[in-house]
């Protein structure tokens, strides 16, 4: 009788262990904490997305993070040593493989116009790049000014005369513009209908025309009339779309400086040891400036200037073949298959310049620039549901509640503040090896990669500079990116 006993109490621990085994491996239908079936009509209305896959966005590739060095590849005596090495390491990303183009930046003004021209004249103006950025008072550039940006012929070449400021703009404007088309693609709203635009006062045009992301995720109600298939829970009650259900895409902004010099070397490891190739000064291998390779042996690997007065070569053999910049898709791509990190035009990236940024920064995913956000109340509803207070352009406002941009920096304990001026703000600094540069403030930009207009040192994509974020030259351009929820085996294989 004892043993079969033993015997019952045994198969009842196998089977018990096969269950519980099944489940730890992950029943995409049923929660492993509780037992309880997802998706269930019958139940509380809990939904998941099983085997859920991230879409790559338009014009993106993804990059795998990993640990590198940030930092100087080169000596230089004079160099600002401001790039000091360390050892870091970036999350997954994703990054567009070229630059911004003039034809891009179209699309975003005739949108402004379309939506705005009317009502707010003002919005568009600000929308557009400073053509004036083309005049020199000692060189001819006049049919730059006046076709650069709209003719057809430079439709492929990188805007430029865009502000740190109007990059940011445009990264929002980009968010709102695919995370709308997603949702109609998938049913949940209808497409506007832009020709009756003319006919709506500038309100309506503001809730009708202006889909934001931030502004959707927050509403409190949701009208199920703008929506072919609107979206319901288990239990048939309509509902907004969310995060949750896969559709919507992160935020694009720019780049940090630590994404961005990361994905310019293309740091990849050779093998299972993790083991890199060494020696790179730019984002190809090895330190030369010209094509080693037998099939394209000698050919110019960016686009820069070589000496005083030579900005592309002879006529009839020439070296870059640019005299200003060339097509975004022009050379060769690095190993991430991103193409003119090097050269064409320095690009902006999200970081506040400080000469000790890397003395001490963040292990991972480091950056300066945080200004913590929170979304802007006017007051409430009958409902005392919150309701957003709305920026000209139709997006949610948002409250600074915290700015580390001075986090250790510009205090006695990090930092010698030194300034000529005693009318600066205390969050002003200088280099004090150099009372000749300009003032440094939170609205400081960093920007890197070398132009047309640059000689070799500045394809270091270790080297940096800075200037203004409301300030914009004819050789600084920028590309987008946007952080990885999830990792890099999530990513669809599907094209």
């Amino acid at each position: 009788m004892k043993l079969k006993t033993i015997f019952r109490i045994t198969l009842f621990l196998i089977g018990f262990s096969l269950i519980f085994a099944f489940g730890r491996k992950g029943d995409s239908d049923t929660s492993r904490a509780t037992g309880w079936k997802y998706n269930d009509k019958k139940g509380t209305g809990f939904t998941v997305k099983p085997g859920y896959k991230t879409q790559i966005p338009n014009g993106m590739v993804a990059i795998e993070g990993g640990s590198y060095t940030i930092g100087e590849k080169g000596e230089f005596v004079t160099a600002p040593r401001d790039s000091k090495r360390r050892r870091i390491t970036v999350s997954s990303f994703f990054m567009d493989q070229y630059e911004i183009r003039n034809v891009d930046w179209r699309e975003y003004t005739n949108w402004m116009e379309v939506v705005f021209g009317k009502a707010a004249p003002d919005l568009v103006k600000k929308s557009k790049p400073d053509v004036m950025v083309w005049r020199e008072e000692l060189a001819y550039n006049e049919p730059y000014l006046q076709n650069y940006f709209t003719h057809p012929a430079f439709d492929q070449y990188p805007v430029v005369g865009i502000t740190w400021e109007q990059a940011m703009d445009y990264c929002a404007w980009r968010t709102d513009r695919v995370n709308e088309l997603a949702l109609v693609r998938a049913g949940i709203i209808e497409a506007p209908d832009f020709s009756k635009l003319d006919s709506m006062a500038y309100d309506s045009i503001r809730l009708k025309f202006v889909f934001n992301t931030q502004k959707y995720l927050l509403q409190n109600s949701y009208q199920p009339k703008q929506g072919k298939h609107p979206k319901k829970d288990m239990n048939g009650s309509i509902r907004k779309v969310d995060m949750s259900d896969g559709i919507l895409f992160s935020d694009f902004r720019l780049p940090t400086e630590a994404e961005w010099e990361f994905a310019a070397y293309a740091i990849q490891a050779k093998d299972k040891e993790g083991m890199v190739d060494g020696g790179k000064i730019y984002p190809w291998s090895g330190s030369q400036l010209r094509n080693p390779n037998k099939k394209y042996r000698g050919e110019m690997q960016a686009n820069f200037v070589r000496g005083r007065g030579d900005l592309m070569g002879t006529s009839g053999n020439l070296n870059d073949g640019a005299t200003i910049t060339a097509p975004v898709d022009s050379y060769y791509p690095n190993d991430f298959g991103l193409y003119n990190m090097a050269g064409n035009v320095n690009e902006w990236v999200l970081d506040v310049y400080r000469q000790t940024s890397y003395d001490d920064m963040a292990e991972y995913n480091s950056f300066r620039g945080n200004v913590y956000m929170t979304p802007k109340v006017q007051g409430k509803n009958p409902n005392g549901q919150d309701i957003y207070e709305i920026d000209a352009l139709g997006r949610i406002m948002n409250d600074s509640i915290v700015d580390v941009r001075d986090f250790k920096d510009g205090d006695a304990q990090s930092q010698i503040t030194f300034s000529l001026d005693s009318t600066l703000n205390k969050a002003d600094t200088m280099d004090i090896s150099d009372i000749l540069r300009p003032v440094i403030n939170n609205k400081t930009r960093v920007y890197k990669g070398g132009s047309w207009k640059d000689r070799a040192y500045w394809l270091d994509p270790s080297t940096r500079r800075y200037m203004q974020q409301d300030q914009c030259a004819n050789d600084i351009g920028f590309r987008c990116a946007m952080s990885m929820i999830g990792n890099i085996e999530q990513i669809s294989k599907k094209k």
